[in-house]
C-alpha cells in the first residue's frame, strides 16, 4: 500500500434522497406526545437533571442540588472513587510528577495507591504499551481511516482476535483486558494517526516503539511527534487534561454506552469500541472540535479582542444565528449537569494561562476568559428566563492542544486515550454487580394496520 487511498464509489444521490423523503414522510414525530406521554427525552426530567437509573462507586459530578423539589445551582465538584479531583490535582502537581497514571490506579482499584503499588502500576503499564507482533500492520497500516476514532475502534475490535480468551467475563479475565487497553490505548491513537497522515495526507509514515519507562501523556507526544521531543510543561499540560478526561459519572453517554453493552453480556472490546464510538460524537467528546471552529471564526471577525463591547456584539450574532453556524449556540458554555462552574475548567484554565505565556499567546487566551466572562451574560439578555451558565472543559482543551501543536485530528482520541479507564472501571462495575440487561421502554405510536399485498398498495 503506497501513496493515497481512493474512495468507493457511492449510490446515485438522486436515489437516496428519495429514499430519504419516504423516511421524513413516515418516520417523523409530532414533538408535543412526548410530552403528553411524559417520555424522558435523554433520559432527563423537565428541569434538565438526569432520570436516575444506576448507582455507581466509580464518579460522581455535583453542579447542582435538588432543594424543596425545585434544581438549584452550585459551584460544580468532580470526585473519582469519593476523592475531589482537585484535591487529587493539587497533591500531584505540589509534588511535580505526572498524575495520570495513579487516576487510573483509583479508578479501576477504588484506592490512591501507596508509593510502591504506584510504581509497581506504573512498570505494568509500561509493560504493555507496545502492541503484539503484527497488531499495527493488521488492524492500523493496512487499514488507514480518515477518522481516528473509527480506527481506534477497528483496533479496539480487533484485539479481540489476539486474546485467548476474549469472552470471559470474569472479573480477572475483564480487568487482565481493560489493563492492557488502558496501556496500549495512546499506542493505537497515535499510530492511527500516524497511518492517516501518510495515506490519506501524503505524508512520511512515523512509527515507532513506545518507551516503557515514560508515562501516558510523554509516550504519545513522544509517538507523534516527527523528532519525538517535547518540554516537560507540555507534557505536564497534556497529563492534566488525561487525568481531568479520565472520568464523569456513569451517566455520560459513552459511560452509560459502556453499562448498557455490557448488561447484555457481550465482550470487553465490543464494549470499549461501543464507548469510543459514542465519545467520537459532536455532541460528546467532538465538541472541542465545535468550540475551536467558532473561535477561528471570532477571531477573524473580531478586530479588537481586548474590547468587550464588540466582542459581545458578536456573540449575540452568534446567538441571534446571525454568526457562526447557524445553531445559535456558543459552543463550550453551558453543560448538562455543571452551572455555576466546572471544576475541570477551574483547573485547566490556571495551567492554560502558564502555557499561553510560555508560548507567546497571551492575548488569544485573553479572547477565551473575555468571552468566558461576558458569554453567560450575552446569553441570559436574551432569554425570558435565566439560568447559571458556565464554561465547560471543553471551551479551553482545544486550544491547549492546539499549543501544544497536536494534530486536531488527534483532539478526540486524546479523550479516549483519557475515559478508557473510566469506561474499563464502569465495565467491571456492571459485571460485579451483575444487574439486568439494561432494556427501557419505547411507546409505539403508529397505527395497526392490515398487510396489503403489491397490487393492492
Amino acid at each position: 500500500m503506497s501513496g493515497t487511498l481512493t474512495e468507493n464509489p457511492m449510490i446515485d444521490p438522486v436515489r437516496i434522497n428519495e429514499y430519504a423523503d419516504r423516511i421524513r414522510r413516515s418516520g417523523k414525530i409530532d414533538p408535543s406526545l412526548y410530552e403528553k406521554y411524559n417520555v424522558k427525552r435523554g433520559l432527563r426530567n423537565a428541569d434538565g437533571s438526569g432520570v436516575l437509573v444506576g448507582l455507581t462507586c466509580i464518579g460522581s459530578v455535583h453542579g447542582y442540588v435538588i432543594s424543596e423539589s425545585e434544581k438549584v445551582s452550585v459551584p460544580g465538584q468532580l470526585f473519582y472513587r469519593g476523592v475531589n479531583v482537585s484535591d487529587f490535582v493539587k497533591g500531584f502537581q505540589r509534588e511535580k510528577r505526572f498524575g495520570f497514571e495513579e487516576c487510573a490506579y483509583l479508578l479501576l482499584f477504588g484506592d490512591l495507591p501507596k508509593p510502591s503499588q504506584l510504581a509497581d502500576w506504573q512498570n505494568l503499564l509500561g509493560e504493555f504499551r507496545r502492541l503484539p507482533d503484527g497488531f499495527k500492520e493488521n488492524a492500523i497500516i493496512r487499514s488507514p481511516g480518515k477518522d481516528i476514532m473509527n480506527s481506534i475502534a477497528r483496533a479496539v475490535l480487533m484485539a479481540y482476535t489476539y486474546d485467548a480468551s476474549p469472552d470471559k467475563l470474569d472479573i480477572e479475565t475483564s480487568l487482565r483486558q481493560s489493563i492492557e487497553l488502558i496501556a496500549q490505548f495512546p499506542t493505537i491513537a497515535a499510530y492511527a494517526y500516524q497511518a492517516k497522515a501518510h495515506y490519506h495526507l501524503g505524508r512520511s509514515l512515523l512509527i515507532r516503539y513506545p518507551d516503557p519507562s515514560l508515562g501516558t501523556a510523554e509516550n504519545f507526544l513522544r509517538l507523534i511527534r516527527e523528532d519525538g521531543t517535547y518540554t516537560p510543561l507540555e507534557a505536564e499540560l497534556l497529563d492534566l487534561c488525561l487525568v481531568l478526561h479520565a472520568e464523569h459519572g456513569g451517566g455520560n453517554n459513552s459511560a452509560f454506552t459502556t453499562h448498557v453493552v455490557t448488561s447484555a453480556f457481550t465482550d470487553t472490546y465490543s464494549a470499549i469500541a461501543a464507548a469510543a464510538l459514542s465519545l467520537k460524537g459532536q455532541r460528546h467528546g467532538g465538541a472541542n472540535l465545535r468550540v475551536m471552529q467558532q473561535m477561528h471564526e471570532i477571531k477573524e471577525k473580531v478586530e479588537h479582542w481586548d474590547d468587550e463591547g464588540e466582542i459581545a456584539d458578536y456573540l449575540g450574532k452568534i446567538l441571534d444565528k446571525k454568526a457562526g453556524d447557524g445553531t445559535g449556540l456558543i459552543y463550550g458554555l453551558g453543560h448538562a449537569v455543571y452551572t455555576i462552574s466546572d471544576p475541570r475548567t477551574e483547573v485547566l484554565r490556571e495551567r492554560a494561562r502558564a502555557l499561553a505565556c510560555a508560548k507567546g499567546r497571551d492575548e488569544e487566551m485573553a479572547l477565551y476568559e473575555t468571552i468566558e466572562r461576558v458569554g453567560p451574560e450575552v446569553f441570559n439578555k436574551r432569554r425570558s428566563k435565566t439560568r447559571d451558565l458556565c464554561a465547560n472543559i471543553d471551551f479551553y482543551s482545544g486550544f491547549v492542544y492546539d499549543m501544544l501543536n497536536i494534530p486536531i485530528d488527534l483532539y478526540t482520541p486524546i479523550f479516549a486515550v483519557a475515559r478508557v479507564t473510566g469506561w474499563c472501571a464502569h465495565r467491571i462495575e456492571e459485571l460485579l454487580n451483575g444487574g439486568p440487561i439494561i432494556r427501557p421502554a419505547y411507546k409505539a405510536i403508529v397505527e395497526h394496520r392490515p398487510y396489503l399485498p403489491p397490487d393492492k398498495r
